[in-house]
């Protein structure tokens, strides 16, 4: 019997209908649970051949849990080992390398020393900084944002250098980005699973939480929507998500990628809506299903450099 088991937090709906979906389908020698973990013992297999990750962001007992499970020969949605690497600003950075459109980003220094850390840790930083270079490649309004981060957490929009000065000092010891706002007058969140299948949802980010994803909308034009479709799967595959969502402003017809570090995405009835729902649990149990019964290696990616110099190997292919 191949298990596919699901590790999670504070979510509901989406976990149990994952695990029913697959169960519902009947598949000879596949069989899903809810992940039940006590002390975990090094380089013992974890007793799936699939695990669908919703939460080791968040707590690095289950992060080491999961690296320890693909040690042991499982597969896991999505790949530990690169998730803990990947952030925001290097995304942007390969996103333009792949021809992507994603506004101009700065990354900054922490405003305050980490923990542990003194000006003697900074020496190698220039001081002051040049901040009318990083204005004026820039340009106003910016956002203010964590270079790893989400659920808009400590994202700041800024019209001015006061403004910018007044947010930046809120931000202690995070590590920030500085990026040019994309006057946008159509914003899309798209699923994509599997590297293949992409759901292009309309949302709307300045309304609240349960109300920003528009129902029944679709984007202006099938050009448009072609090319998000195919920015959304140019970015995940470069980056080797099998779960992860995309997130474009459109302004003057151009999609610019905006955040696309998301591998563990709201998926949540509550606020996706019924038809999204839907969608994302049948194609996430499908595929679970087929990396179960596939002779898929899961430590084909435990060597960063391999993955790394795949990237650049899909960079250099679309330039």
């Amino acid at each position: 019997m191949r298990k596919i088991g699901i590790i999670y937090g504070m979510e509901n709906s989406f976990p149990s209908a994952l695990v029913d979906r697959i169960n519902h389908k009947n598949v000879p020698g596949v069989t899903a649970e809810h992940i039940r973990i006590g002390g975990v013992k090094m380089a013992e297999p974890a007793g799936y051949h699939v695990i669908v990750d919703r939460i080791s962001h968040d707590i690095e007992f289950y992060r080491a849990y999961l690296k320890n499970a693909v040690l042991g020969g499982a597969i896991v949605i999505n790949n530990p080992f690169w998730w803990s690497a990947d952030d925001k600003f290097f995304n942007y950075a390969l996103a333009s390398k792949l021809g992507v459109a994603t506004p101009k980003t700065v990354i900054l220094p922490h405003k305050t020393h980490p923990p542990g850390t003194s000006v003697q840790s900074m020496r190698n930083l220039l001081f002051p900084l040049n901040w009318d270079e990083v204005f004026d490649y820039i340009g106003f309004p910016a956002f203010l944002k964590p270079f790893s981060g989400g659920g808009w957490k400590n994202v700041f929009k800024v019209n001015s250098r006061d403004e910018f000065f007044a947010a930046y000092d809120q931000t202690g010891s995070l590590c920030m980005t500085l990026q040019t706002a994309v006057d946008f007058d159509e914003y899309f969140r798209c699923y994509v699973v599997g590297q293949e299948k992409v759901r292009v949802m309309k949302y709307d980010p300045k309304l609240p939480h349960h109300l920003r994803y528009v129902r029944d909308g679709v984007p202006s034009s099938q050009a448009l929507h072609d090319r998000v479709v195919k920015d959304a799967l140019t970015l995940c595959r470069a980056l080797g998500y099998d779960l992860n969502t995309v997130e474009f402003a459109v302004e003057n017809g151009v999609p610019y990628a905006i955040d696309f570090l998301n591998p563990a995405p709201d998926a949540d009835v509550h606020s996706v809506g019924d038809e999204n729902f839907e969608w994302i649990v049948e194609n996430m149990a499908q595929l679970a299903i087929d990396k179960a019964l596939s002779d898929e290696e899961p430590s084909r990616e435990l060597h960063w450099g391999r993955f790394l110099a795949a990237a650049e190997k899909k960079t250099a292919a679309a330039t």
